[in-house]
């Protein structure tokens, strides 16, 4: 008998069951990248949804050191980065990566209760911050401070979050299926 083959365009979770919103196909331009930002977290979170610590933490791709609780971790410093510190002009230091390891946030995911909270925890909390600093803004043309690129407007950072989150959400993609079996959008 031959498995049968993934189908990977199937939901993920039956379509009325689905948590994620719907993502508006016109209007204002601030509420539609929101949107989608708020989409590709909720997707996220519906990746990591039922995993018990040991299986956020477990690295299923062998020459990788990805893990989905890594991501997590890793998500929560990249929305402290471009929102609460470049944005928002706080001094403020990255919850589990630094200068000497800028992999930490992969590199030390461990199966543990307490740091699975953690993580979730100071992803929601950036998350929340984000939401707040998006929704109070006059305008995409907010500006920041970014030590690589300088200049960065709000517009830039929603669309760069975009795209950092449908990556890592394609990586979550793989690793919930080397987890489970699990596929689907």
């Amino acid at each position: 008998m031959t498995p049968q083959k993934p189908m990977f365009a199937e939901m993920f979770v039956e379509e009325r069951a689905d948590p994620r919103i719907h993502v508006p196909t016109g209007g204002e331009e601030k509420a539609m990248l929101a949107a989608f930002l708020r989409w590709h977290r909720q997707t996220l979170r519906l990746k990591c949804a039922d995993l018990d610590p040991r299986a956020l933490a477990q690295r299923p791709v062998s020459f990788s050191g990805l893990s989905l609780l890594g991501l997590v971790r890793h998500l929560a410093d990249v929305e402290r980065r471009w929102f609460r510190r470049d944005l928002a002009g706080q001094a403020v230091e990255p919850y589990f990566a630094s200068e000497d390891h800028r992999d930490a946030a992969f590199d030390n995911a461990a199966p543990d209760a307490e740091m699975v909270a953690e993580a979730w925890r100071r992803w929601q909390e950036e998350v929340d911050f984000a939401d707040r600093f998006v929704a109070e803004a006059e305008s995409l043309e907010v500006t920041g401070e970014d030590s690589w690129r300088g200049t960065i407007t709000l517009r830039w950072v929603l669309v760069h979050m975009v795209e950092e989150y449908a990556r890592h959400n394609g990586h979550a993609d793989f690793l919930r299926q080397g987890i489970d079996g699990a596929v689907g959008l």
